[in-house]
């Protein structure tokens, strides 16, 4: 078994997709949580000050870098992770393997149309798998303890959640041992993309860890100046991280909002 990685305050597992499918299927067999925490270049940038997202990433059961900027950073820093693991490929993989196994998934966000055709789609390519229920993501906080209550009630294998931070670290914070699900990934815009309502960057794109170049294209008023100064913040961190190594220190110091000095 691989060993994790410290990389910015916290412990990212180096391993590969086949490796966390294995760990994956195993806890669905065995019926244990598996909470699937992914990181990127934003996150690690956000959670600086986001106490909810950095507890959320602490508490995860298995810790993948979704950015290739992550990746790429943690060869410079002397901690290699052996590849990016994208939210997105690792939730097709999973509705591949409860496609084979029968197993039942429940879908946890998004516009109601845009849900009613990613349950469509899924229908359509996974048709061995169970859709055990399915909730947009416009539910407020009062009305959480019933969507709670019927994802417990569908005894699903797999939940997915395409809500955005910090309402799904909060929901899952609030709920995520009363859920009696196995398999809690957070997919972000996955849904979108699997739905149809938006385009996923070219494999050509994706192997030279450019999507977020293709999202920027796609979206440049919105996204400009997030990416700007989200990029800008994890170089200066990575330079940081290279000058004054926080390897010492444990995700325990971080959740506690202690810094590492550069002494």
């Amino acid at each position: 078994m691989r060993a994790r990685q410290p990389l910015f305050g916290l412990e990212i597992d180096a391993l590969a997709m086949d490796e966390v499918l294995v760990r994956a299927r195993r806890a669905v067999l065995d019926h244990q949580r598996f909470l699937v925490g992914v990181v990127n270049a934003a996150k690690i940038v956000n959670m600086r000050k986001d106490e909810m997202l950095r507890d959320s990433l602490l508490e995860a059961d298995v810790l993948l870098a979704d950015g290739q900027s992550v990746v790429w950073a943690s060869h410079l820093l002397g901690h290699p992770l052996p590849e990016r693991i994208a939210g997105i490929d690792l939730f097709e993989r999973l509705l591949e393997f409860a496609d084979r196994q029968n197993q039942s998934v429940y879908f946890l966000g998004a516009r109601p149309d845009v849900l009613g055709r990613l349950v469509e789609q899924v229908g359509t390519r996974f048709p061995g798998l169970r859709i055990a229920g399915a909730r947009d993501g416009y539910f407020t906080p009062e009305q959480a303890d019933d969507v709670a209550r019927d994802i417990a009630a569908s005894h699903a294998d797999m939940l997915f959640l395409g809500i955005t931070s910090p309402k799904k670290e909060i929901f899952l914070a609030r709920f995520g041992d009363t859920l009696d699900v196995p398999i809690l990934h957070g997919v972000g815009g996955s849904f979108d993309i699997m739905a149809g309502v938006t385009r996923r960057a070219p494999r050509t794109w994706q192997l030279l860890g450019c999507e977020w170049a293709f999202r920027l294209l796609q979206e440049p008023r919105r996204l400009l100046s997030r990416y700007f100064s989200t990029n800008t913040a994890f170089i200066a961190l990575t330079v940081r991280e290279r000058i004054h190594p926080t390897a010492s220190y444990s995700p325990s110091r971080l959740a506690a909002g202690t810094e590492p000095t550069d002494g």
